[in-house]
């Protein structure tokens, strides 16, 4: 752990962000939303603590009012390793004085290919781009083409799959998006074999392909992946599998690795890179050679980005994935994430608080729910706790831990999540949080109106 110590500036009412506060102004004036991914927005943070991060380091950040924080969820998930992890930033440095795009593919391009089928055998062939939007949206697209079909049938209990209209317009924020195309996309819920036969069966013959992620908060349900795979043979549609959260975080090879079941395609994303924007369409060679040269059919304009083949990216990538399995990454990020889902249900359970503040998912990717008096999930509870910790010099808007994180990080952490847990409890007794939210709300990312 870092020697500096945790430190936060405080005005009368608590931590005090004047410097994070003006920034935050001159990002609205300049960037809708004032920020690149409404995931960061500083609407999900309490008012006026919403910090803007100066860098980070390792399991902490600092932001431009000087305070250090222990930081989960890092990079929205992406960084697994820690904040500049000398591995992954030794093998970037070494490509950056060699160029990093040319007219024609680099050598990089075939080591990443092959240190990435490696990693994850259960795919034949890949192919990277930046975000997971693109290869989630490429995977649809190659399903559409290879069944001929034009429905997309997606798991309704998981969050997100693209920024593309297919997804997007199922959502709350759907302004903008015919119809149409909203129309073309059905939905399943997760671990119901029987509801996904259906959904089949009444639109027999029209999906192309069943997209989810293979698992999330909960582990799935005996056979049910595998069954899965038995409905989409049978009824001649593609299965894909979203790894951009489960990748390297469930397995090296992801969940499919981890669950033996393997789908047709596959994306990754997000831990790929340790920050650095990369992301994998894998899958099939069958399937995936439809968005090659070398077949006779419709050609499938299946992913073509300037920067996918970005070398410092690759070079990142097969650093991040050499790492995971010659120093047992997984392994850590799960005991790292049992010693803090340990911790904080202890801390909440010795606070009285235990059935409201709850600790659930994963043990490398857990989340966490705030729930009011009756049980119910609530944005108010989910800010007053949200205040407590960044007052005590923890970030997190999960729990979703970093193999950077050290057992003093942890142990603070649960010291900080005992206090906030302190303060849940006498907002329960009062029945109403409001005084201890100091103004607005948390708000969800997917909602219909600012």
């Amino acid at each position: 752990m870092d020697t500096e110590a945790t430190q936060v500036t405080r005005g009368a009412d608590g931590l005090d962000l004047p410097r994070s506060r003006a920034l935050n102004e001159r990002l609205h004036a300049l960037v809708p939303g004032g920020a690149h991914t409404y995931a960061k927005g500083d609407d999900q943070y309490p008012e006026g603590l919403a910090p803007v991060i100066s860098h980070g380091r390792g399991a902490h950040v600092w932001d431009v009012d000087g305070n250090r924080y222990v930081e989960y969820g890092s990079g929205l998930r992406s960084v697994s390793l820690g904040h500049a992890h000398p591995r992954v930033t030794e093998a970037v440095r070494r490509e950056l004085d060699r160029g990093s795009n040319f007219v024609r593919p680099s050598v990089v391009e075939v080591e990443a290919a092959e240190r990435f089928l490696t990693t994850v055998p259960t795919a034949e062939m890949v192919k990277f781009a930046k975000n997971g939007s693109d290869v989630t949206t490429a995977a649809v697209r190659l399903a559409r083409a290879v069944t001929g079909r034009p429905r997309v049938a997606v798991c309704a209990d998981h969050p997100f799959f693209s920024v593309d209209d297919w997804f997007i317009g199922t959502t709350p924020m759907s302004a903008g998006i015919p119809a149409a195309i909203t129309d073309l996309t059905v939905s399943f819920p997760y671990g119901d074999l029987a509801a996904a036969e259906d959904l089949l069966t009444r639109h027999r013959d029209e999906v192309a392909c069943l997209v989810l992620e293979p698992a999330a908060h909960t582990e799935p349900p005996p056979g049910y992946l595998s069954g899965l795979r038995e409905l989409a043979d049978r009824h001649g549609c593609v299965l894909v599998f979203d790894e951009m959260i489960t990748g390297l975080r469930w397995s090296e090879a992801g969940a499919q690795g981890l669950y033996g079941v393997v789908p047709d395609l596959s994306t990754f994303g997000k831990a790929l890179g340790n920050g650095f924007a990369v992301s994998a369409l894998a899958g099939r060679r069958e399937l995936m050679e439809w968005g090659g040269l070398r077949h006779s059919g419709d050609r499938v304009f299946l992913l073509s980005t300037t920067h996918g083949a970005e070398t410092h990216s690759l070079a990142a990538a097969m650093a991040v994935q050499s790492t995971y399995v010659e120093e047992g990454v997984t392994a850590r990020l799960h005991a790292l994430g049992e010693r803090l889902a340990a911790g904080v249900r202890e801390a909440a359970a010795s606070m009285g608080v235990g059935d409201h503040v709850v600790v659930r998912g994963r043990a490398s990717n857990l989340v966490f729910a705030t729930l009011d008096g009756a049980g119910r999930p609530s944005q108010p509870y989910r800010t007053l706790f949200l205040r407590q910790l960044l007052a005590g010099g923890v970030l997190a808007p999960s729990f979703v831990v970093s193999g950077a994180l050290e057992d003093a990080d942890i142990d603070h952490t649960v010291d900080v999540v005992a206090q906030a847990c302190a303060v849940y409890r006498k907002a329960l007794d009062a029945g109403d949080p409001t005084p201890w939210v100091a103004g607005r709300p948390v708000k969800p990312v997917f909602r219909r109106r600012a």
